[in-house]
């Protein structure tokens, strides 16, 4: 018996290393099939690259930095630059040679099947699904389109073959998938992590379209007759910088419809441009502001909600004339709910494996109910089941918790803060008590089967852990020797 318990925790540890070592994090897709075991997700083949692993996630980061030059030069270079200087033809080439390794490297990389999400690490299933999806527009955003045309003319200036380097922007896609990975991983705030994506989305249409309609006019045989030759006669012997930034100029004031001033089109090509551009802001405006609105509306439809529920609850003490000590308890718990709900703390529990809850409720609750007098003398175990079964809830101050006479249903233990206790001995003797942290009430009307004897309520913000009258007899009934420690406990505290 001992030989095999020893068998199955080395299996078990050799599973775990195996599970750690394969990559495997909260913030990839990889998830094993019901009843599948671990090993067969893991292992991979010989020469076959995890796209979970972490030297192939560093290369991943690395070529989205090459994307993003890439997607501004390549506007640039097709408007602003006829003749490419040495300096970025050569750096051009070096980022296609990268993009030609990642080409390469995709053949040996296994992939998720969507329909048992599993890793496929089959070379020839990876290199037919590489080949039958996108390695056609890969291949054709790193082919040397320019190289090949400086071979051809001696140097780059055909348009033919920049319009075929405008095919590099194809590598956007890297981008896009960086997007969809961090907007749901939980180390990124969603809100900016969406407000990054659509701002990154709005300067490139402006880069994108500011080059393009400067490429119009610089090709335009009469350079007077365009909409940057109107305004600045001989534009092609400025600086470069006055070009690009006035070719922006024009593309921000289009896209945010402010209207027309002094850049205007001056042509048919002009305007032809100007309505695909302007058709393309239709789209864009709408993405932009559909996008904002719902991330807005996220954040202030709480509140909208919270303070419909107040002025509900206004209407509703002004309506059938309510005390205004009652109204104010009324509000009070309301605020006090908005605030908890924020938090989502019941929500998280509520949806963790018991196991888990439990853990927590020990680690924040077990000294607390340990130190209560009705509880001394009890076993861990007990203990440790009185705490799981057990809710916290907030209570504003002056709330009523228990009311004199009401059927006994649960006792409560102060977490933080104070309660006072009003009842009546005769009908002209008021007593008072104060609680506090680490006390308990209500445990009268519950052990002893009777209504409750007094008013609790709280004179501060309190946490109180609340238990419920048919669990604690349940637990306590599984040893008899624990209901006579409860009952003595009780017995000596009020004799």
């Amino acid at each position: 018996m001992l030989c095999s318990c020893m068998n199955c925790l080395q299996h078990f540890g050799n599973d775990s290393f195996q599970l750690e070592s394969g990559g495997y994090s909260m913030h990839n897709d990889l998830l094993p099939s019901l009843g599948a075991t671990i090993n067969h997700t893991i292992k991979l083949r010989k020469h076959i690259v995890s796209p979970y692993d972490p030297r192939y996630r560093l290369w991943e980061k690395f070529l989205i930095v090459l994307v993003l030059y890439s997607a501004w030069i390549c506007p640039f270079e097709f408007a602003f630059r006829r003749y490419l200087p040495s300096t970025i033809f050569l750096v051009d080439n070096i980022i296609n040679s990268f993009f030609a390794i990642d080409i390469v490297l995709t053949f040996f990389v296994a992939f998720v099947d969507h329909k048992s999400y599993l890793l496929v690490d089959e070379p020839k299933r990876i290199a037919v699904r590489y080949l039958s999806t996108w390695f056609i527009f890969d291949a054709c955003s790193t082919f040397p389109f320019q190289t090949i045309s400086f071979f051809f003319n001696g140097h780059s200036k055909s348009l033919g073959f920049k319009l075929l380097s405008v095919l590099r922007l194809w590598r956007l896609h890297h981008v896009n998938s960086l997007f969809a990975r961090l907007e749901k991983d939980i180390r990124f705030n969603y809100f900016w992590t969406r407000c990054t994506k659509l701002f990154s989305v709005t300067l490139f249409a402006v880069h994108c379209s500011g080059c393009f309609n400067y490429m119009i006019a610089d090709r335009y045989p009469d350079p007077e007759r365009t909409w940057i030759g109107a305004v600045i006669p001989n534009f092609m012997e400025h600086n470069l910088w006055v070009r690009y930034v006035t070719a922006i100029y024009w593309s921000i004031t289009t896209l945010t419809t402010t209207g027309y001033g002094d850049l205007h089109a001056e042509n048919t090509r002009e305007m032809v441009f100007g309505i695909c551009y302007m058709l393309f802001n239709l789209g864009l405006t709408s993405y932009l502001i559909g996008n904002m609105t719902n991330l807005v509306v996220h954040g202030t439809s709480h509140t909208k909600n919270f303070r419909d529920t107040i002025q509900a609850a206004s209407e509703f003490a002004s309506r059938n004339k309510l005390p205004k000590h009652m109204e104010e308890q009324m509000l009070s718990h309301i605020c006090l709910r908005f605030k908890t709900e924020g938090l989502k703390q019941q929500e998280t529990l509520d949806g963790l494996p018991k196991a888990i809850r439990s853990s927590i409720a020990e680690y924040l609750f077990f000294p607390i109910v340990q130190k209560v007098y009705l509880f001394q003398g009890f076993s861990f175990n007990l203990i440790f089941q009185l705490v799981t079964e057990m809710q916290a809830e907030y209570y504003p101050p002056k709330e009523d918790v228990i009311l004199q006479n009401e059927a006994p249903a649960y006792l409560y233990i102060i977490v933080s803060g104070a309660v006072v206790s009003n009842f009546s001995l005769l009908p002209n003797l008021q007593v008072h008590g104060r609680l506090t942290a680490g006390e308990i009430f209500g445990e009268i009307g519950v052990l002893c089967n009777m209504s409750q004897p007094f008013t609790i309520r709280t004179t501060e913000l309190t946490q109180i852990l609340r238990l419920n009258r048919t669990t604690l007899f349940n637990i306590i009934r599984q040893s008899r020797q624990d209901a006579t420690i409860v009952m003595s406990n009780l017995f000596q505290v009020f004799n």
